[in-house]
């Protein structure tokens, strides 16, 4: 795999703005970034369509779905820059997920993006390009027929497995993203798994005390939504 070579260069990285435990793995894996070669394609995926209940709209049948539509603001924002969506994704997680702002308000969307020197009218045209809609459910699309189910997600373009499609993970996911020699530790805990086809699983089962700091550690998160979330062992979904 990767001719040979045992360190990755590029990840694409699958996210929702609305996640927490994606968010906090960005954190990480910018820090990694900072300190290697690393090049990160941010991508998308919908917890909101993932998590849908039967007979209830899709998120690209709603006029604004919360994740979706921030999605679609970013899908815009990288056809101009790689870089604007990865600006766009650190402030509008850290306003959700840090600052308890609700960056999944439209008119919060535009004074964030005013904040990053960015045209605040992106928003109303990613909402009225039905492109941006088809851009986010073909890399949604991607994790799922991965055998992907959440975020993060990530895929390594330069490792490809027997079908000949890049190696895909489902994390890490971090609670406290570790920084420096830490985060360069992890790094290569993780990408360790690309030398093992068949290793599927390696899992820290959460117990009450576990679930008492998640609590409290995502209380901006909780208090800003504006929707329920699902509990699912490490991922944190929408629900109606």
């Amino acid at each position: 795999m990767g001719g040979g070579r045992t360190t990755p260069t590029e990840v694409d990285f699958h996210f929702d703005v609305m996640c927490p435990f994606a968010y906090q793995t960005s954190r990480w894996i910018r820090d990694v970034r900072t300190q290697t070669d690393l090049t990160i394609n941010w991508k998308f995926f919908s917890l909101e369509e993932i998590n849908r209940q039967d007979g209830k709209k899709h998120p690209w049948e709603r006029e604004w779905s919360y994740g979706w539509s921030m999605m679609r603001i970013g899908a815009l924002l990288r056809r101009t820059s790689m870089d604007d969506l990865d600006r766009w994704y650190e402030r509008a997680g850290r306003a959700l997920h840090e600052d308890g702002h609700k960056p999944h308000d439209p008119d919060v969307a535009r004074h964030l993006l005013i904040e990053l020197d960015l045209d605040p009218s992106i928003v109303d045209v990613a909402i009225n390009d039905e492109s941006t809609h088809d851009e986010v459910r073909a890399e949604h699309d991607r994790v799922v027929s991965a055998g992907g189910y959440g975020v993060p997600t990530l895929f390594f373009p330069e490792f490809v497995n027997d079908e000949g499609e890049p190696e895909c993970f489902f994390g890490p996911v971090v609670l406290d993203p570790p920084t420096g020699d830490a985060a360069l530790r992890l790094w290569t805990a993780t990408t360790a798994w690309l030398e093992f086809p068949y290793l599927f699983e390696l899992q820290r089962p959460k117990n009450a005390s576990h679930g008492a700091v998640i609590a409290d550690r995502f209380r901006p998160y909780l208090e800003a939504r504006d929707w329920v979330s699902i509990d699912r062992g490490t991922v944190v979904a929408f629900g109606d």
